[in-house]
């Protein structure tokens, strides 16, 4: 393709050079090969201005970057423009022939929920026969085909190109989870949604967005950028719920267990089988379990029929949905009932813990096994610890992809949202495994374990290592279930 083409859309501050044929973009100066577009990017931790020589060095045709080079090739094109990021995204659309023009697109955006709304949204939209994408924390899919993910939105060239791979294999519909780091850097600019989710705002993320306020914001640019036409269905009952559709071009719908919505639900039963809920007057039997799985359910109801399914076969295939890998999924073993559940803020555990406390029977006991992540935000860990010391019989805090950071120094920093009672009746245990084969050994017969935080992921980050370590395989194995 030509890089004229590939720019289409981009108004450029300069150019020098010609229009040469491009075979292909790269923004990390090592995969440039023969005849690429390299395109030089500010990041957080390097510069892809330091590498543009480099990149034309091994092949690159043409260049687009936010600096021009004092130093420039001969035979080779350079673009600057005003934002890099927005470049990329815009350029991977053209190269990629527009793929989410070509698809209906919903994302789904929100501290907690995401990964279980658009999961459920794939399976419910396949299940009435409409070939679908997914692009979600846990995994990539292309119709039934996995592809691994590695973030929970990819960067806009990985994007478009599984994009352009589900049109090429007739799917009709994507759903995409939209975290706010992929907002604020640009890596879905270029694509065309046809609905927006919000499911809720809680604390998370502040080592990167700094204040709640920039978190907020993140969310709420991908309203705004919604086109007209498309949709955006809001969660009344978060307090910034209404805030995220203020100015938004999509037709606002609204959903809520609590105020009346155009899709209104109330929960009717509440058990370890599942929920029996009331939708918009009519009532459905779901596999899912809690009271934030009915917001999820909600939502997912409200996009199918938004997105053209008749109400009465969406509650059937509601009824069908059981939870994503991870998200509150149990295991029963020795009597005692396991739940690994992917909590890693402070408002999803609280949920969690509130809905096993909900459920429980008098002299059920609840152990907890739970951890934070290491070079992340640090604000949540106390409030964490604080959550699981109060709602739990017992508990053990334990390490969470520790990363680079000393694991004792995050317990510590747990710790310090406790009072000295407190952490007097609090087990540290910082091997993961050991922590989940005390829960057991201390849990009677009839008792609840939660074991949070890491729910679908097969690893333990260990400086900069990842370890093969799953929650849900080690519960079972000291359970004595076996696969």
């Amino acid at each position: 393709m030509r890089l004229f083409e590939i720019i289409k859309g981009i108004v450029p501050l300069q150019t020098i050079g010609g229009d040469p044929e491009v075979s292909g973009i790269c923004f990390d100066s090592r995969q440039v090969g023969k005849g690429c577009c390299f395109v030089a990017q500010v990041g957080t931790r390097t510069d892809g201005h330091d590498y543009i020589a480099a990149a034309v060095h091994d092949g690159a045709v043409a260049v687009v970057c936010q600096r021009m080079p004092e130093q420039r090739a001969e035979g080779v094109t350079y673009v600057q423009v005003a934002d890099s990021d927005l470049a990329l995204g815009v350029m991977a659309d053209n190269f990629y022939g527009h793929p989410s023009r070509k698809l209906k697109l919903v994302g789904v955006t929100g501290t907690n929920g995401k990964t279980t709304t658009v999961t459920l949204l794939h399976r419910l939209f396949r299940e009435a026969g409409y070939p679908a994408g997914l692009l979600s924390t846990i995994v990539n899919k292309i119709d039934d085909t996995e592809v691994p993910a590695t973030h929970t939105t990819p960067d806009a060239l990985e994007l478009n190109r599984l994009l352009a791979e589900m049109v090429a294999a007739g799917c009709k519909y994507a759903f995409m989870e939209v975290s706010s780091h992929s907002v604020v850097q640009q890596r879905i600019a270029g694509l065309t949604f046809v609905g927006g989710v919000f499911s809720n705002i809680t604390h998370d993320h502040l080592d990167f967005h700094k204040t709640m306020a920039n978190y907020i914001a993140a969310k709420k640019i991908f309203f705004d950028n919604l086109p007209e036409g498309a949709f955006a269905l809001t969660n009344m009952d978060d307090r910034n719920g209404m805030v995220m559709v203020q100015n938004t071009r999509a037709e606002v719908h609204t959903y809520s267990l609590q105020r009346m919505a155009d899709f209104h639900c109330r929960v009717v039963e509440d058990t370890f089988q599942g929920l029996l809920l009331n939708l918009n007057g009519r009532e459905v039997s779901t596999r899912l379990v809690g009271r934030f799985n009915a917001y999820n359910l909600t939502a997912i109801y409200g996009t199918a029929v938004l997105c053209g399914i008749a109400p009465d076969e969406a509650l059937r295939l509601l009824s069908t949905l059981g939870a994503a890998e991870g998200r509150f999924q149990y295991v029963t073993g020795k009597g005692i009932v396991g739940i690994v559940d992917y909590a890693h803020t402070p408002d999803a555990l609280e949920n969690v813990l509130s809905t096993i406390n909900d459920i429980r029977r008098a002299g059920q006991q609840l152990v907890t096994v739970v951890g934070c992540g290491g070079d992340r935000d640090k604000t949540k860990r106390p409030e964490m610890a604080k959550i699981a010391c109060t709602m739990s019989d017992k508990l053990i805090l334990t390490s969470d992809n520790p990363r680079t950071e000393d694991p004792e120094q995050i317990l510590d920093d747990m710790e310090a949202g406790l009072t000295d009672e407190e952490r007097g009746m609090v087990v540290r245990i910082t091997n993961r495994r050991q922590a989940i084969r005390t829960a057991v050994m201390i849990a009677r017969e009839g008792d609840i374990i939660l074991v949070a935080g890491k729910g679908h992921e097969k690893y333990q980050d260990i400086d900069g290592v990842k370890h093969h370590f799953d929650d849900c395989e080690e519960l079972e194995r000291e359970l004595g279930i076996k696969k």
